[in-house]
């Protein structure tokens, strides 16, 4: 079967390898869709210390039940969370599981971008395959992880009633996390994205104001027409770049808190005023990944139509032209979301 992994010179191609079987307590899935996402292409840019694995975010159909696995029939619509924690360390049992030593050790087999892939027996156990309901279509499912990643991050850091949030960086998961904390409640969310085309998507989901970034006093001017001088309660650094954490730094209130969401470059720092952290009361939260939980809450928002993400997806490619999706993903001006498409895929 194909496999889409890292190659030379921070490429991404195919390669062949046998098909996996089920074992007891696993399933396989044929591919439908799977998202690229920045993750991906950081690990394609050499930035991500983890394993080369790719594909992160797939759903698809079940191919093979293994022995001893009950609830799944071949042919169910499923999405597969690709890491799971040990749930016995002391990590787990604190309830910081997306931390726990070795979740990012887990994966899927052989990663999502494969025309078919296993769910280990401690994956299925521990509920991280979760079936689709009818209405969730494979563009809509392939965003439910990087939702989940977002969900997670609000509930971390405790979104206040009525809240101003502002998020810096509307990519994929920046568009998600403005939908989610609308959704959620917010009372005003804005945005800063560079791609016209991704801030237009931001003002069609709903967004109360989006500016460019590199316009000189935007952003400040953004946020104080908002907010007056106080600032916003959350802000939120969607993109790993240190400016971006600094800006958020600068424009939450006192006693405020930012989120460092995006993925920094390996070896990043962040330079700010410490005093000044330290006199307004600013908390940083960083949030990684997401559970099963908030999997499991992400599908029912988009149930029942609380959330809508499946309008992100901009561009669609078969497997075989993987390395054209990639291109895609990584061009922001062209493109929002880009799906990955195996032979499940109908539509």
């Amino acid at each position: 079967m194909k496999v889409g992994r890292l190659g030379p010179s921070g490429s991404v191609i195919l390669d062949d390898r046998p098909e996996p079987a089920a074992g007891p307590g696993e399933l396989t899935v044929r591919l439908a869709a799977c998202g690229v996402c920045g993750t991906d292409l950081e690990k394609l840019r050499g930035n991500y210390r983890t394993a080369g694995i790719l594909g992160h975010e797939p759903v698809g159909r079940v191919a093979a039940v293994g022995a001893g696995v009950g609830g799944f029939s071949v042919g169910d619509r499923v999405f597969v969370h690709h890491h799971v924690p040990c749930l016995a360390c002391d990590v787990c049992r604190r309830g910081d599981t997306t931390f726990c030593p070795t979740y990012g050790s887990t994966n899927l087999d052989p990663g999502g971008f494969a025309e078919l892939f296993r769910a280990s027996a401690q994956h299925v156990a521990q509920g991280a395959v979760l079936r689709l309901d009818d209405r969730v279509d494979w563009r809509t499912g392939a965003l439910l992880e990087p939702a989940g990643c977002a969900l997670t991050a609000l509930r971390k850091v405790g979104l206040p009633p009525q809240a101003s949030v502002l998020v810096l960086g509307l990519g994929p998961v920046g568009l998600l996390y403005a939908r989610l904390a609308r959704a959620l409640g917010a009372a005003w969310v804005g945005g800063t994205e560079i791609s016209e085309l991704r801030r237009r998507a931001a003002e069609r989901g709903g967004i109360d104001a989006c500016v460019d970034p590199r316009v000189p006093g935007a952003v400040h001017e953004m946020v104080r027409r908002a907010n007056g001088d106080r600032g916003v309660d959350l802000a939120v650094a969607a993109s790993g770049h240190p400016s971006v954490a600094r800006t958020a730094v600068e424009e939450v209130r006192r006693g405020g808190t930012v989120n460092l969401f995006g993925l920094p470059e390996a070896g990043s720092r962040l330079d700010t005023d410490l005093q000044q952290l330290y006199l307004r009361g600013v908390r940083l939260v960083p949030s990684y990944a997401t559970t099963e939980r908030e999997l499991r809450d992400v599908h029912e928002l988009v149930v029942s139509g609380r959330l809508q993400v499946g309008d992100l997806v901009s561009h669609h490619r078969p497997l075989a032209e993987i390395a054209e999706a990639f291109r895609l993903a990584a061009t922001p001006d062209v493109a929002v979301k880009v799906l990955v498409t195996g032979a499940a895929f109908d539509g």
